[in-house]
């Protein structure tokens, strides 16, 4: 069967705000150029017409887009200054912040918001509900959004990355074809725009195939855990926004949790833990389970249900980990090229304007039929010319001065107020470590007894496990339950272990297999080997598990694992979140 190609002047890879934000504005800078050449108005030729496209893995677009979230408008209003008038989905805006420091049972409300926490004037929303509505305008102006369409590896024709070729669908988990197979496709571009999210497929590739980390600090994730909680009307405070820090993370750790009432029945209720953690055992789920039984939490669930739940990876390294943003026919936005604030927990915003930003550079290239690495490399200098790279330079050092704890991160957050985003020791820029290298092995523990004398995974410092209830507190299975999270258990397992000796052996004796307790969604299990002997273990891959979050990829001690792309269409169907 011949694989089909696609041809396309530009295409943005991932339906994310980033993604949907470019193509917006692509098209509608080649309209009003149109029209003023038409009018007489412009000097230069018309463009005429261009296909414009956004690849988009999940069967609909919203599905797997999940965030706190509360979003800064400063680039939806440069977008669609009248985006309320035209019925974007907002929950409610922001009408009162509150930050809490937490210990195991007491708090401490902070008398004054530090400032990057003070969100007047934001909007509290839902992420798939808001790329939902963008896709609708965007295919109004004739873009083409594909769903069920995840971009799996980059066309390099020399180093010239020239589109995508997307998935197979029908092969069944030996790789071999059934009935319903069917190629993927070359989707062939002039430029294309990753915009795949945290860690993306291409992106990472294309960071060993052309270098694009290279003499960058290296980024580093943390992993965000959400749930939806329906409690009876008027428990929730539409427009309240909580954050806290402190218990159930120790100092040590880097993470903290938020609450934000979405009407006066809903609560969005999440958790951040830093992939960065010293202890193996760290769980970013079973930290959200824990926060949820602290009595200023368990207050406002009372009497609800958890009714969704999602899960993410979260780039935090900040300024100097931001890849290089362009090279020959590619560009990177939104969480691909690492724009996201992590003092203020937002990253939408800055997803927004980097995809305009992009295609204000794609747009010239239009007008010029230019579509050079020279004139694509003005990209960056728009960037770093614009009010999202102000905000970013201004926290660049922030997820830095946390390496050596909560209140250390603290005063170093301080000191980057008010010199600018220089550290402690006024320096401009502070080298760091990939997260995973921090991770500590088991203090010499080694065999059965670095997993409690048995297969089992040794308890976490973090953990909750055998003390769900069912109701506050959940399990993982029952969260996967909560994210819709489908796949066919007949394709290929998508989560490739390089070499899974090592899970059985070093890992088990070094860090008692922490990808037992990092994945917030089950997908890693140690099981009993009975043919290698009574001691024996072996991995066990639940793929069908998989919310697509990236943290196994990205918090592994080994790098052994590559998170790659299901079968379109498969994976989480988020509600919501």
């Amino acid at each position: 069967m011949e694989r089909e190609t696609l041809e396309f002047d530009v295409q943005f890879v991932g339906a994310g705000p980033a993604g949907l934000a470019g193509a917006i504005h692509l098209a509608n800078l080649i309209a009003a150029h149109d029209a003023a050449v038409a009018a007489g108005t412009a000097g230069a030729k018309a463009i005429g017409e261009v296909s414009i496209a956004v690849l988009e893995k999940a069967a609909r677009v919203g599905g797997h887009g999940i965030s706190g979230a509360v979003l800064d408008p400063r680039a939806l209003a440069e977008l669609i200054p009248d985006f309320r008038a035209q019925g974007c989905p907002i929950e409610s805006e922001v009408t009162r912040d509150d930050v809490y420091f937490l210990t195991r049972g007491g708090h401490l409300r902070l008398p004054i918001v530090p400032p990057m926490l003070q969100n007047h004037g934001n909007l509290i929303l839902s992420l798939g509900n808001l790329v939902g509505w963008l896709a609708g305008i965007a295919e109004a102006k004739g873009v083409f959004v594909l769903t069920e369409t995840p971009a799996a590896e980059p066309l390099l024709d020399e180093r010239r990355v020239v589109g995508v070729r997307t998935g197979d669908k029908g092969l069944d988990r030996r790789g071999e074809k059934k009935p319903s197979y069917q190629p993927g496709a070359d989707c062939r571009a002039k430029a294309t725009v990753l915009c795949e999210g945290p860690r993306g497929t291409i992106a990472k590739q294309l960071e060993h195939q052309l270098g694009l980390t290279t003499g960058r600090n290296a980024q580093v994730y943390s992993t965000g855990v959400k749930e939806l909680w329906d409690v009876p009307a008027g428990r929730a405070h539409r427009g309240r926004v909580i954050h806290t820090m402190g218990f159930p993370l120790p100092n040590e750790t880097f993470g903290g949790g938020f609450i934000y009432g979405m009407t006066d029945s809903l609560w969005s209720v999440g958790f951040v833990t830093g992939l960065d953690a010293h202890d193996p055992r760290n769980d970013p789920h079973g930290n959200l389970q824990r926060f949820k039984t602290h009595p200023l939490v368990a207050s406002l669930l009372q009497g609800g249900k958890a009714v969704a739940y999602g899960a993410k990876a979260i780039p935090e390294g900040g300024w100097w980990a931001m890849p290089e943003l362009a090279a020959d026919g590619v560009l990177l936005c939104g969480d691909s090229g690492g724009f996201l604030n992590g003092a203020r927990l937002k990253g939408i915003h800055l997803a927004m304007k980097s995809g305009m930003l992009a295609a204000e550079t794609l747009f010239e290239c239009l007008k010029a039929g230019d579509f050079s690495a020279a004139r694509l490399a003005g990209y960056p200098g728009r960037v770093a010319a614009s009010w999202a790279a102000a905000e970013l330079r201004s926290v660049r050092n922030f997820h830095q001065g946390f390496e050596h704890g909560l209140f250390a991160g603290m005063l170093g957050t301080a000191v980057g107020i008010a010199t600018g985003g220089r550290d402690l020791f006024l320096r401009d820029r502070v080298r760091n470590v990939p997260g995973y290298a921090r991770m500590r092995k088991l203090g010499g523990a080694s065999g059965a007894a670095a997993n409690g004398g048995s297969h089992a995974p040794a308890p976490a410092s973090n953990s909750v496990s055998g003390r769900f209830d069912g109701t506050r507190t959940l399990d993982k299975l029952a969260d996967v339950y909560l994210s819709g999270t489908r796949h066919d258990e007949d394709q290929p397992v998508h989560l490739h272990v390089h070499d899974t000796s090592v899970c059985a052996t070093r890992c088990r004796t070094e860090f008692g297999n922490p990808c037992q307790h990092f994945c917030p969604a089950k997908v890693y299990e140690m099981v009993p080997d009975p043919e290698h002997g009574p001691e024996a273990i072996k991995l066990h891959i639940n793929a069908s598990n998989c919310v697509h979050c990236k943290t196994c990829d990205i918090a592994d001690p080994y790098q052994i694992i590559t998170w790659v792309t299901p079968e379109g269409g498969g994976g989480p169907d988020y509600q919501r979140l």
